[in-house]
């Protein structure tokens, strides 16, 4: 291959892989902001795939839906390596959201998908109700080659928030409360770090 032939390939759209991290908390926007770049993608006449984790059934079963009523086809999986055995053809672009109810092989396939030249964007959240990290979406974000890190406001006195609060028959979960349960505004609030609470972290201090 001639060098300006090469240097043309390489700067083609998805030639090029890369990982793009959008994360925060519940209802800041991580999902919009995900099926925002994959309309975009495919404007540019780019080949997109889209996955989604078989236990969020919140809005849709077979689509990839945000808060806001935004959504698009979405090919459900049961785990991380899923998507590597269900990408029809050669993708430009793999669109992965809700990435903290994934295992955590998600890492391993995110980036051996950027290695082959896919543009990955993986949307989740970052910390869990206990305001605890995601083990898979913080590896996700240290390998990243973008990350987006987007807030949302505090239901109780309006500051940027960057916590999910759980909360169970009106009050806050307590910490040893199990760490996935699949809700929305039933179960979840957006709250800054002052105001979100969970009972039982502070003895883990002591």
């Amino acid at each position: 291959m001639k060098r300006g032939d090469a240097l043309a390939k390489a700067q083609a759209p998805g030639r090029v892989g890369r990982i793009e991290a959008i994360v925060g908390p519940m209802y800041s926007g991580k999902t919009e902001e995900l099926i925002r770049r994959v309309r975009r993608a495919r404007i540019a006449g780019l080949e997109v795939q889209v996955f989604k984790p078989t236990i969020d059934d919140r809005y849709s079963a077979r689509e990839v839906s945000s808060h806001a009523g935004g959504k698009i086809d979405a090919v459900l999986v049961t785990r991380a390596v899923e998507v590597l055995r269900s990408r029809a053809g050669a993708a430009d672009v793999v669109a992965i959201d809700e990435a903290q109810f994934f295992d955590e092989a998600l890492v391993r396939v995110c980036d051996t998908l950027a290695a082959s030249g896919v543009r990955v964007i993986v949307a989740g959240l970052d910390t869990d109700f206990r305001g605890e990290p995601f083990i898979q979406v913080a590896k996700i974000m240290a390998i990243a080659d973008h990350v987006t890190k987007l807030d949302a406001v505090c239901e109780v006195c309006g500051a940027p928030a960057t916590r999910s609060q759980r909360i169970i028959n009106g009050v806050p979960a307590s910490y040893d409360d199990p760490v996935v349960l699949v809700g929305a505004k039933e179960s979840y609030q957006a709250r800054c770090r002052r105001c979100h609470e969970v009972p039982g972290k502070e003895a883990l201090l002591v």
